[in-house]
C-alpha cells in the first residue's frame, strides 16, 4: 500500500532507486489535481504515482485561499470551506460598487483542502526539495528520481524547465497578505493608487479570520507597506504574513518531455490573479493525457503535444485578461469608478462573471471518461459550460 506519511529527521533517507510511472513535482493545487485525475482514470489500478514536494502536503499556504464554490464542490473538497461569499465590492477613492455574483466564492482552509485532495489519490508522497533535471532524471536533496512521465507543478519558478524564470524580469505579479482575526460578508477589492500604483488590495472573510493583502502587477514594486496600511484602515492587526509571486502570462505547457501545470505554465488569470481553479482545471487536463499514455492510447509525445495545444487554446481568454490588467492602471480613477458602477447592473454582472467562470468551468471536473474529446483536438473551453 502507498505510504502517505512524510519523512523527517533520521527517516529522511535517500530516494535513489525509487521508481514510479508518474513523477509529480509539487503537492499543492495543480500537482494534487493531476494525481486525483489519475486515480479516476482507466489506468488507476496499476499506475504508480509519486509526488514530491519540499513541504508536507498542506503545510505551506501560498494564497488567499478562495475559489469559486462550484469548483470546490466539483473537486469534492467543499468540506474545507470556511465561508461562502456571494458578493464582491469594488472600491476606489471616488466610490464603491457592489456586485452579487451569479456564483459564489468560498474561502477555505488550505491544509484541509490539500488533505481532502490527497485522500482522493493513490499516490505515494515524499518530502524532497526538487533542484533541477537532467533529461528524465529529476535531482532532489534526497537523491535522483527517474520516471517516464514527469510533471512540474512547482509554481512560478518552473524548476524543471531549461531556461530560468526569476523576478523582477519575469512576467510576474507579487502579493502579500496578513491573516488577523476578523470577519465580513463580501470579498472586498480596493483600487487605490496611493497604496498600490499598478494593482489592487483585498480582504477575504474566512469565518473568524480576515485575509487582508495587496498585489502589484509590477514586480519591482513592494507591497508590504500597502498591506500594513490597509490592515490599519480596517482596524485589524498585521499578523501572520504570507506572500508569493504569481504569473500573469501563459507559458509553454510542455517542454523537453515535461508537463507543466499551474503557475509553472502561467495558468493564472491576469488582472484578478486567480490561479486556484485554473490549477485544478489544467491539472485535470494533464492527468487525462497522462492516463492515455498509461493505457496505451497515446504515446508520451502525442500526449505532450495534445496537452500543450489544450493549454494554448486558452490563450485568447488569458490574453484578454492581460489586456485588462494593462488597461486598468491607465484609466483615470473617476472614470474607473464609473465603469465599475456601470458594471454593477445585475444583467452585466451575470454576463461578465458568467463568461469569466466559463473560461475554466467546473463541469470539466466531472466529465466521464467516455465524454472526453480525443487528444490532439483540444475542445474549446466555452463548450464545458
Amino acid at each position: 500500500m502507498p505510504r502517505r506519511a512524510t519523512t523527517r529527521g533520521d527517516e529522511r533517507t535517500s530516494l535513489d532507486g525509487l521508481s514510479a510511472d508518474v513523477l509529480i513535482c509539487g503537492a499543492s493545487f495543480a500537482g494534487l489535481a493531476v494525481a486525483r485525475e489519475l486515480q479516476r482514470g482507466a489506468s488507476s489500478g496499476d499506475v504508480r504515482v509519486l509526488i514530491v514536494d519540499r513541504y508536507e502536503v498542506g503545510e505551506r499556504a501560498t494564497s488567499a485561499c478562495a475559489a469559486p464554490t462550484p469548483w470546490l464542490e466539483a473537486m469534492g473538497v467543499d468540506g474545507a470551506i470556511r465561508q461562502e461569499i456571494p458578493c464582491m465590492t469594488f472600491t476606489t477613492p471616488h466610490g464603491s460598487a457592489r456586485h452579487r455574483l451569479p456564483w459564489s466564492w468560498s474561502s477555505f482552509d488550505y491544509r484541509e483542502l490539500c488533505r481532502l485532495l490527497f485522500e482522493q489519490t493513490n499516490a505515494r508522497f515524499e518530502t524532497a526539495k526538487v533542484e533541477g533535471r537532467t533529461g528524465h532524471t529529476v535531482h532532489t536533496d534526497r537523491g535522483h528520481l527517474t520516471a517516464p512521465l514527469i510533471v512540474d507543478a512547482l509554481g512560478w519558478r518552473r524548476v524543471l524547465a531549461a531556461d530560468g524564470y526569476q523576478p523582477p524580469d519575469a512576467p510576474l505579479s507579487r502579493g502579500l497578505e496578513v491573516h488577523p482575526d476578523g470577519g465580513g460578508e463580501d470579498l472586498d477589492v480596493w483600487i487605490d493608487r496611493s497604496l498600490v500604483r499598478r494593482g489592487y488590495l483585498w480582504s477575504v472573510p474566512a469565518a473568524g479570520e480576515q485575509r487582508v493583502g495587496a498585489g502589484s502587477y509590477e514586480p519591482r514594486h513592494h507591497v508590504k507597506e500597502a498591506t500594513v496600511e490597509l490592515a490599519g484602515r480596517l482596524d485589524v492587526e498585521p499578523v501572520r504574513f504570507q506572500g508569493n509571486w504569481f504569473p500573469h502570462r501563459l507559458r509553454r505547457a510542455a517542454e523537453d518531455g515535461v508537463f507543466f501545470v499551474g503557475d509553472s505554465a502561467g495558468h493564472c488569470f491576469a488582472l484578478s490573479g486567480e490561479g486556484i481553479r485554473t490549477a485544478f482545471y489544467f491539472g485535470i487536463a494533464c492527468g487525462r493525457e497522462l492516463d492515455r499514455v498509461l493505457t496505451g492510447a497515446a504515446t508520451r509525445e502525442q500526449a505532450l503535444r495534445a496537452y500543450a495545444a489544450f493549454s494554448a487554446s486558452h490563450a485568447r481568454a488569458f490574453g484578454l485578461a492581460l489586456q485588462a490588467q494593462r488597461l486598468m492602471p491607465a484609466l483615470p480613477p473617476r472614470l474607473l469608478t464609473l465603469v465599475l458602477r456601470a458594471m454593477s447592473r445585475q444583467s452585466v454582472v451575470d454576463r461578465s462573471f458568467g463568461w469569466y467562470l466559463d473560461q475554466a468551468h467546473p463541469s470539466f471536473a466531472g466529465e466521464p471518461s467516455g465524454a472526453r474529446e480525443p487528444s490532439g483536438a483540444p475542445r474549446p473551453v466555452a463548450a464545458a459550460a
